[in-house]
């Protein structure tokens, strides 16, 4: 039997399983469209909604899915706020904008992918954070992402960003060549951008992707939806986050199972990068929903310094969060303790 005969398998067992006990039971009749802003399944944890859908976990709780793909956020909130979609994964920041502007309805009630995977790579004489003093640090430009959130991670191991040399080199395929050319010393890049380097001789993980999350714990993305859908269709918001969270959780303890699924998924990708990508995300997959009240409170104080929300007056948290249909998926399923905390 071939991977995807498996596959195949696996997910009918779980729909038929569903049927059975009545918890896949349709709540609608009309698909539930969850808008996507990449084209092919992402190597990140946010390939979970794309997987959800060719494994047939969408299907096992009752919620028929169609997956609509834009090519970038505003196109997607557009399409949210059209109507053309009954739920959207944007950026925190850009969720944060349309309330501003006028769309105090709309509302993050997952998230599949909360944390960039991003990590911090260095020579290998550079051995620990403290290291990076008077060596040269490549950052995509002064105030950017990347050295902003760099600067909390660094901050967090005792270390100051700016007893390094920064140097402003742009997007982050780009660091990374010039890392691998010597021409600096350590950069701020994707665990994916890390993965596809040709050869890293030399060069080694300073602080992973976890490590590098808890120090700058900024939520990246959230599943969002409007008040309307919360309103019309709270069974299928909830069966699309139950789908998500029990995917999670599977790939969470079984890495092997999401190397498969991407290997039909992403025939482009090579075995042993899909390998290591599933050994890295075996602590970062939202087991819980991706909402900790903590980690989005830490998102929005973040956010707020930025130079594009000087003007706003910071929204509390329940003005852009919903917790009501995750919670309700935990009371049923439980809550996983071991990683993405459920804190209220």
């Amino acid at each position: 039997m071939t991977k995807k005969s498996m596959m195949l398998a696996l997910a009918g067992s779980v729909a038929s399983l569903a049927l059975m006990t009545g918890a896949g039971l349709a709540q609608s009749s009309e698909p539930f469209r969850l808008i996507l802003t990449h084209l092919e399944p992402p190597l990140v944890p946010n390939s979970v909604m794309d997987l959800a859908a060719e494994l047939g976990y969408f299907e096992a709780e009752g919620v028929d899915v169609e997956l609509v793909r834009v090519q970038q956020t505003p196109s997607a909130i557009a399409a949210l706020q059209s109507g053309e979609g009954e739920m959207a994964n944007i950026g925190v920041d850009a969720l944060l904008q349309v309330i501003h502007n006028g769309a105090t309805d709309f509302r993050a009630v997952t998230s599949p992918n909360k944390s960039l995977p991003f990590l911090i790579a260095s020579k290998d004489d550079i051995a620990t954070p403290a290291d990076l003093a008077g060596r040269s640090f490549g950052v995509g430009r002064v105030g950017s992402l990347d050295h902003s959130l760099s600067t909390l991670v660094l901050s967090s191991q005792g270390v100051s960003i700016d007893d390094s040399e920064i140097v402003s080199l742009g997007q982050p395929d780009i660091r990374a060549q010039a890392l691998l050319a010597g021409q600096v010393d350590a950069t701020t890049m994707s665990i994916g951008v890390w993965s596809e380097l040709p050869d890293t001789e030399g060069l080694h993980v300073l602080i992973d992707q976890d490590a590098y999350y808890e120090g700058a714990p900024v939520v990246n993305k959230v599943n969002a939806v409007t008040g309307d859908v919360l309103a019309e269709r709270p069974e299928d918001v909830q069966a699309v986050i139950r789908a998500l969270t029990k995917l999670s959780r599977d790939f969470a303890e079984n890495p092997q199972m999401w190397v498969d699924a991407m290997t039909e998924a992403r025939p482009d990708v090579s075995p042993e990068v899909l390998d290591m990508l599933a050994e890295s995300f075996v602590g970062s997959w939202s087991v819980n929903g991706g909402l900790s009240a903590e980690e989005l409170g830490f998102t929005s104080d973040w956010l707020y310094e930025t130079e594009d929300f000087a003007v706003f007056e910071q929204l509390a948290l329940e003005d852009w969060v919903d917790f009501g249909p995750v919670d309700a998926v935990l009371a049923e399923l439980g809550t996983d303790d071991s990683m993405d905390p459920a804190d209220r």
